[in-house]
C-alpha cells in the first residue's frame, strides 16, 4: 500500500482546502438558516411559482421553508457541485500526471504491477472522497446542533449518500479517461462535472429531456427529489454504478496495455 500511502500524502494539501471550503460554506448555510427561517414561507411561495427555474432545481417540489427542504437545495448546490469538482480533478490527474510529471519511469521502476498501481491510485481517490464527505457529515450536524435545528436523520444520510456516489461515478468516469491521456487535462474533468450538473437542469426543465437522468449522476442524486420520495431513485442509480464500473475497468484495461512515454 505504498502507492495509496503517497497518493494520499501527496494530496493532502488539495483535500484539507476541499474539504474546509465545502464544510465552512455547508455550515454557514446552517448556521444562518434561523435568522431567516421568518422569510422562509414567503420565499418558498415565490420560488415555487417561478416556473422554469423552480423546476430547474427542484424548488416546485419541497418546501423551502422548513429547514430539510432548504438544506437539500443548499446541499446540492454546494456538496454536489463541489464535490463533484473535487472528485473529478483527483482522478482525472490519478494516471496521467506520472507522466506529464515524468515520474512513470520511476514509479514502474518498482516491484509494483500496472495493475498493482492502479488498484491503489483508484482506492486513493475513493478514499480522499470519503474523508471530504465525512468530515462535511460531521461539521453539517454539528452546525444544526449549535442553532438547534433537529434533523433527519435518514433523509440527510440519504443525501450524503447521494452525493458521496455521483462523487463516486464523477471520479470513476474521470479516471478511466486519465488512462487515455498523458497531459492530466484538468479542464477535462471540470468540463465534465458541469456537464452533468447541467444536462440535470436541462432534464428537470421538460419531460422530453427526463432521460438525460439516466446520463448524469445528478440524476439519484437530487435533494428534491429525495427529501419529497424519502429514497433514492434505484433505476437512475443502478445505471450510473454500471457507468462507474465501466470507468474504472476502463481505467484497468488501458494502462496495463498503454506505452508509457
Amino acid at each position: 500500500m505504498i502507492i495509496l500511502r503517497h497518493e494520499l500524502r501527496q494530496g493532502r494539501c488539495a483535500l484539507a482546502l476541499w474539504t474546509g471550503i465545502i464544510a465552512f460554506m455547508l455550515g454557514i448555510c446552517v448556521l444562518i438558516y434561523p435568522e431567516m427561517e421568518s422569510q422562509m414561507s414567503e420565499v418558498s411561495g415565490m420560488f415555487a411559482d417561478m416556473g422554469g427555474f423552480s423546476a430547474a432545481f427542484g424548488m416546485d417540489r419541497i418546501n423551502f421553508g422548513e429547514f430539510m427542504g432548504y438544506f437539500g437545495v443548499e446541499c446540492g448546490n454546494i456538496l454536489g457541485l463541489g464535490g463533484s469538482f473535487f472528485a473529478a480533478l483527483l482522478g482525472i490527474s490519478a494516471l496521467a500526471k506520472e507522466e506529464k510529471e515524468q515520474t512513470a519511469e520511476f514509479l514502474l521502476s518498482h516491484p509494483v504491477s500496472r495493475k498493482e498501481v492502479v488498484m491503489e491510485k483508484f482506492l486513493g481517490v475513493i478514499f480522499q472522497i470519503v474523508l471530504l464527505n465525512a468530515a462535511v457529515f460531521c461539521v453539517t450536524v454539528l452546525a444544526a446542533w449549535m442553532v438547534g435545528e433537529s434533523l433527519d436523520y435518514k433523509i440527510l444520510v440519504l443525501l450524503f449518500l447521494a452525493y458521496f456516489l455521483l462523487q463516486v461515478e464523477t471520479a470513476a468516469l474521470c479516471f478511466g479517461v486519465s488512462a487515455f491521456i498523458s497531459r492530466g487535462s484538468l479542464g477535462i474533468g471540470l468540463g465534465l462535472a458541469a456537464l452533468f450538473y447541467f444536462l440535470n437542469i436541462i432534464a428537470n426543465l421538460t419531460e422530453k429531456a427526463k432521460f438525460l437522468k439516466y446520463i448524469t449522476p445528478f440524476g439519484y442524486a437530487e435533494g428534491a427529489d429525495i427529501i419529497a420520495d424519502g429514497g433514492i431513485d434505484g433505476r437512475y442509480l443502478a445505471v450510473g454504478m454500471v457507468f462507474a464500473a465501466a470507468g474504472a475497468a476502463a481505467a484497468f484495461y488501458k494502462y496495463v496495455r498503454k506505452d508509457i512515454a
